[in-house]
């Protein structure tokens, strides 16, 4: 499940706006369960937390659940709202790009004064392997 896997990214040294640029990998066995992100100021002595997000992918699950195979490159499957029921910024879509469920988006760190971060969520799929793959 979700929660057992914990990724994380390299560390950006001296960036108050920091760019990782790094795929990560994970799988999805309960779309219902939101992804957590959380980011770190790295510290000698101990590591200070700087906000939190959730992500609801369920609406990405869903696109990737349609046949869409045929549908034009460009093609919006869904949007969603910020809400104060999400940590989103702006608005998202998911979208079906070059034959592959894509979708981008901006949170709003929570539990910190300012802060966003921007993901992009692309669909992978792993031959043989159980669960689905993000």
């Amino acid at each position: 499940s979700l929660e057992l896997q914990k990724l994380k990214t390299r560390v950006v040294k001296k960036n108050v706006n920091p760019e990782w640029n790094e795929t990560l990998t994970l799988s999805v066995s309960d779309p219902a369960l939101p992804v957590k992100i959380e980011v770190f100021d790295r510290d000698m002595f101990r590591d200070d937390r700087m906000g939190d997000a959730e992500l609801d992918i369920g609406p990405f699950v869903e696109a990737v659940r349609m046949n869409l195979q045929g549908v034009s490159s460009g093609t919006m499957i869904s949007k969603m709202q910020p809400s104060r029921k999400n940590c989103l910024s702006e608005e998202s879509s998911v979208a079906w790009v070059n034959d592959e469920v894509v979708q981008h988006i901006f949170l709003r760190l929570r539990n910190v004064e300012c802060g966003e971060i921007e993901l992009e969520l692309r669909w992978i799929h792993v031959p043989g392997a159980r669960g689905l793959w993000l």
